[in-house]
């Protein structure tokens, strides 16, 4: 039973994993994150170097503690594995740095690992959970809005991307411009279901459909939401100074630019699932946390896509974790020949962070 010690730091949560793969799946040991968003909240949004100053405070202490809660010593560790990229240049070269002296001081072979291939292999860390191929991943983060398609492990085509801002950027956006706390994706969600759940259905209609839905009736797979979040910009610009209550206010616009939004993933997601039929649909990535997203996608499932299985990570593996690291490692560690686990070693030198580094086979 192979084991891995697992280090993300590719924006700001500095996080350490070990994993087991086992005959019945991969197997959590310990699972440790440091946020950092209390320190980036008076700035609203993360500083790249206040980011990466506190991963080199935190690292040490994070895996000494998950290797305590995984009761286990170096010795145990087969292998390391680290977030090469995406992210932000700072901060991820202290995960690597790390990972690095770890691999050389220990001797223990090192695997990089793409960020956005971790966030679709946290899919495995649910009990009796396999990945059925053909496969279609709906990949919505803070940095990246993807539906990409895989005929095999970590084998992938890109369907379709967004244009501009992300989905999680854009949520993000939305927030500072009513003035929410940083982080605004979790804020805008809240407030957004707070109004639908305090109004009649008539109240929550003649809100729901006031911003548009941009690139939803292109003939692609592309998304846009620049156009979406200056929408709402000029509505908080013309209404916000003469609203009777601002609360209700920005409960209105939340809800409105999340039905918006969530309108367009699932509006995109469904012509991909006609074409291309898949046998499973994940979805992967911070904003996967939202649960408005997830019931309109179950729902679309449900009535339209009854054959194809509808797989999403547990709400702590949503976001930026080290354990989701550590589950794309172990499957590709588990193809590797004794030649290919040796020839891990020279990453000791040779692995060099990469803040656009994209999906790749």
């Amino acid at each position: 039973m192979t084991k891995v010690l697992s280090i993300e730091t590719s924006c700001d949560e500095t996080a350490c994993a070990v994993l087991e793969s086992t005959p019945d799946g991969i197997k959590v040991l310990a699972n440790i994150v440091s946020s950092q968003a209390d320190l980036h909240a008076s700035y609203g949004g993360v500083v790249p170097q206040l980011a990466a100053r506190e991963h080199i405070n935190n690292i040490v202490p994070v895996v000494a503690e998950t290797l305590a809660e995984a009761k286990l010593s170096k010795d145990a560790i087969d292998f390391i594995a680290v977030t090469e990229g995406p992210g932000l240049m700072p901060a991820l070269l202290i995960g690597v740095n790390a990972a690095k002296t770890l691999s050389l001081v220990w001797d223990k072979p090192l695997m990089g690992v793409q960020h956005l291939e971790g966030h679709i292999y946290a899919n495995l860390l649910r009990e009796d959970t396999s990945l059925v191929f053909p496969l279609i991943a709906l990949i919505v983060s803070g940095g990246h809005t993807e539906l990409v398609l895989m005929e095999d492990h970590f084998q992938y085509t890109i369907l379709g991307e967004t244009q501009d801002d992300a989905s999680g950027e854009a949520f993000d956006k939305v927030a500072k411009l009513l003035g929410l706390p940083y982080p605004g994706g979790p804020q805008v969600a809240k407030r957004a279901d707070a109004f639908r759940q305090s109004h009649e259905k008539e109240a929550i209609q003649a809100v729901t459909d006031r911003f548009p839905r941009p690139m939803l009736a292109a003939d692609n797979y592309d998304f846009s939401f620049s156009g979406l979040k200056t929408a709402v910009l000029y509505a908080v610009q013309k209404e916000a100074p003469l609203a009777d209550d601002p609360t209700l206010f920005t409960d209105s616009i939340c809800h409105a630019f999340q039905e918006a939004a969530i309108d367009v993933l699932v509006g995109k997601t469904k012509k991909a699932l006609s074409f291309y039929s898949p046998a499973t649909f994940v979805i992967a990535g911070g904003v996967s946390a939202n649960t408005r997203l997830r019931e309109q996608l179950t729902t679309l499932i449900a009535t339209h896509f009854p054959e194809t299985t509808f797989l999403t990570p547990e709400f702590k593996y949503s976001l930026d974790n080290a354990a989701m690291i550590g589950s794309a490692a172990l499957m590709r560690f588990d193809t590797l020949s004794k030649e290919e686990i040796q020839a891990l070693k020279t990453n000791t030198l040779t692995l060099d962070p990469n803040p656009n580094l994209p999906l790749h086979s």
